[in-house]
């Protein structure tokens, strides 16, 4: 499935948890339960239902990866290319 399938040109998508497995793939900016903050899905795993992903954008120099049921994805959404150091 292509990228623009996936994403509203302007809106946020929301994703079936049902479908998300076959929806989500590496590279893909998301929102999670319980933040306000976009990550980005490093891998998947679609047997056991789990993904790896770290907060966008992201610090070249911290690794900060971490494993997530998919089931605790939200929304999938653009990953903003221009954003400023703070």
């Amino acid at each position: 499935m292509s990228f623009s399938k996936l994403i509203e040109s302007k809106n946020n998508h929301k994703i079936n948890p049902n479908d998300i497995c076959n929806n989500l793939y590496k590279g893909a900016c998301v929102k999670i339960k319980n933040s306000h903050k976009i990550f980005q899905v490093v891998g998947i795993n679609p047997k056991i239902k789990v993904c790896w992903i770290r907060e966008w954008p992201f610090a070249s120099e911290v690794n900060k990866t971490f494993s997530l049921d998919i089931n605790q994805i939200t929304v999938q959404t653009f990953c903003n290319k221009s954003f400023s150091k703070k």
